[in-house]
């Protein structure tokens, strides 16, 4: 059973927010490796919000990203880490 994702900073709709939490779980529950959780996730929203989304998964990183107005999220589920954007 996965935790629960806990939002640390976001400018998204609350839909589109609840929407990646449920992607991103369903990606922590069916993959081991973080590239391919990341893959997951940026293949599915690519997918239903067309392109181009970003997705970084990890348990330390560090970041500075320029992203469209209305779609950055930054949240954890348990000790991942997960940075998710989209640009032009």
């Amino acid at each position: 059973m996965s935790k629960p994702a806990i939002l640390k900073a976001s400018d998204i709709t609350d839909e589109l927010r609840d929407e990646i939490f449920g992607i991103s779980v369903q990606a922590v529950e069916q993959f081991q490796l973080e590239r391919e959780v990341a893959a997951y996730i940026k293949k599915e929203l690519d997918s239903k919000h067309g392109q181009t989304w970003h997705v970084i998964v990890g348990k330390n990183f560090g970041s500075y990203v320029t992203h469209e107005k209305g779609h950055f999220i930054y949240f954890y589920i348990g000790p991942l880490a997960f940075l998710v954007f989209k640009t032009a």
